[in-house]
């Protein structure tokens, strides 16, 4: 569990060039312009990125949620933002490819693994964001269609992409009444609202999800209905680790800024990497980085195996990685002293992008609640 095969380190030495060579040099310039960078995505697709976890009869990798980690740490040392998109496209996908039929896979999963097309997760709503189960988008059944009606807030990629995996209500209230469609950019009456002006996350558009009127087929829907909710859920389990993965990867950036910013900064006669205090500091950085990589794992690994305790890890490794990234990115801009708040280091933006992953993919208080649950449960 805690050593990596040469596979895997290939893969990880894969994805961190490419974010080196495609991605670190113009994340600043992005976040600056608010740049969507889909033909960088697409480049990483064409390296097997745009589907890493879903089958490949379909056009995906097949690799683990382990893998998945290692990737999309790597990927957000060059930005977290952009990291973090390719992870909810990945999510989306994924959900299609799992829960989809063969001729809902054959028509979708083939050209989001290339990320020709790009996907969306439609879940948040203006008044239902932790208490999901409490989603108002209604889906009217009409023969063979699905009226739907509503709006979902917060939402990546909205207006850009091409396929949203949307969470609507075609039953009774509480998370038994939900249902899962697959609704295609153009259809009409869905529509966007403004892109939101954001702390961080510039690099993608946020828009709310308008849908009125919208006449979705039947076969658009992913399992049966009512198991929208759990749909929802399984997904979320895989984008809690990529989220925690993508804290963990901003933050090893944001040290690695600092380390060679002590390097060259001198303080009282003497450079600031020789200060005492500063190297505990530095110290207390890594180690809690590398407790949450290695917990991180841990999870990943429990996902790719369905342990009963899986679910629990995952929101565990997401609550942890995201403080820890937050925490750390935080003391990197501190040790840079001015120049932290300067754009041109890079280091604000860093920490600017990792504060919402404390927030989305369920709140860390929702991920305490998960945890605390499952405790009882068991202990019952």
């Amino acid at each position: 569990m805690f050593t990596l095969t040469q596979d895997q380190i290939a893969i990880r030495e894969m994805a961190r060039d490419f974010a080196n060579a495609e991605i670190a040099p113009f994340a600043v310039d992005w976040d600056e312009k608010k740049h969507f960078p889909v033909d960088t995505l697409r480049a990483a697709a064409a390296l097997g990125m745009g589907g890493i976890y879903v089958q490949d009869d379909v056009g995906g990798s097949g690799l683990s949620r382990l893998d998945a980690a290692l990737i999309f740490e790597a990927l957000a040392t060059g930005c977290p933002g952009t990291a973090a998109f390719l992870s909810i496209h990945n999510m989306a996908t994924w959900m299609i490819d799992r829960f989809g039929d063969e001729d809902q896979r054959a028509t979708w999963v083939p050209r989001l693994t290339t990320m020709e097309h790009i996907a969306s997760y439609c879940l948040t709503e203006p008044g239902a964001g932790s208490d999901a189960a409490a989603l108002k988008t209604k889906a009217v059944r009409d023969g063979e269609y699905y009226v739907v009606d509503g709006q979902k807030q917060f939402i990546s990629g909205a207006g850009a992409s091409d396929i949203y995996v949307v969470m609507v209500r075609t039953g009774g209230d509480g998370p038994k009444g939900i249902s899962t469609l697959v609704i295609e950019a153009g259809t009409p009456g869905l529509s966007f609202g403004a892109n939101e002006k954001k702390m961080g996350w510039n690099v993608q558009p946020t828009r709310a999800v308008i849908f009125e009127g919208v006449r979705v087929p039947v076969q658009n829907r992913l399992g049966a209905e009512g198991d929208g909710f759990k749909i929802a859920m399984a997904g979320l389990d895989g984008g809690r680790l990529n989220i925690g993965a993508c804290s963990l990867g901003g933050a090893q950036a944001a040290l690695d800024k600092t380390l060679a910013y002590m390097r060259e900064r001198k303080a009282f006669g003497q450079r600031l990497d020789a200060f005492q205090a500063l190297q505990f500091r530095l110290a207390d950085m890594a180690t809690e980085l590398e407790v949450a990589r290695t917990f991180l794992w841990r999870a990943a690994a429990a996902l790719d195996a369905k342990t009963p305790d899986a679910t629990k890890l995952c929101a565990m490794a997401k609550r942890f990685a995201t403080d820890a990234g937050f925490n750390v990115a935080n003391e990197a801009l501190q040790l840079h002293g001015g120049y932290g708040y300067l754009a041109d280091y890079g280091v604000e933006k860093i920490v600017r992008d990792l504060r919402v992953h404390q927030i989305l993919e369920g709140t860390n208080e929702i991920m305490r609640l998960i945890i605390s649950r499952a405790l009882i449960a068991q202990g019952n």
